[in-house]
């Protein structure tokens, strides 16, 4: 069975360079994936709010240490999905058992591509942004928003009034 957790704000429950044992479903509340780089540049990879799940597919699919760390953002309740039994790597949600390593490691390779890539306009980021989170902009700080598009707050105020005088 599935473990239920309470976050706190601010608390981290999976950091760069650990192993991953779970994916995060979250119930309520708002989680970040991030990653800071070579230089001590932390990026915002993802966001899940309510019902998304989280998790390093990269570190899961490939059996290697985690890239992101995971982050609430709000207080969180989360369920905590088991992926490995017997060796073997598994969802184990609601009963069914579906292995799913292909998939995993499809999206894996994605992710990883992601965070080495992340190579289209800060505008083409930003409506990317708003169209996969539509609700989340009030939820976020401009600083955790420009990480995850790449920019600074700064270049953020001026791609909304950009926006705006369309």
């Amino acid at each position: 069975m599935n473990q239920i957790r309470n976050l706190n704000r601010g608390e981290i429950i999976q950091r760069q360079g650990d192993e991953a044992k779970f994916v995060f479903k979250v119930q309520s509340g708002l989680l970040r994936a991030f990653f800071v780089d070579e230089m001590g540049k932390e990026h915002v990879f993802m966001f899940a709010p309510e019902q998304w799940v989280l998790g390093d597919l990269d570190a899961i699919g490939f059996d290697v240490l985690c890239t992101l760390s995971i982050q609430a953002l709000e207080p969180s309740r989360i369920e905590l999905v088991t992926l490995k039994k017997g060796g073997k790597l598994i969802l184990d949600y609601e009963g069914s058992q579906i292995e799913w390593i292909r998939l995993i490691r499809r999206a894996g390779s994605l992710q990883r591509r992601v965070l080495m890539m992340m190579s289209t306009s800060a505008l083409e980021r930003y409506e990317y942004f708003l169209k996969t989170y539509p609700d989340l902009s009030p939820r976020l700080t401009q600083k955790q928003i420009a990480s995850y598009l790449g920019i600074t707050p700064q270049r953020l105020s001026k791609l909304r009034a950009e926006r705006v005088g369309k």
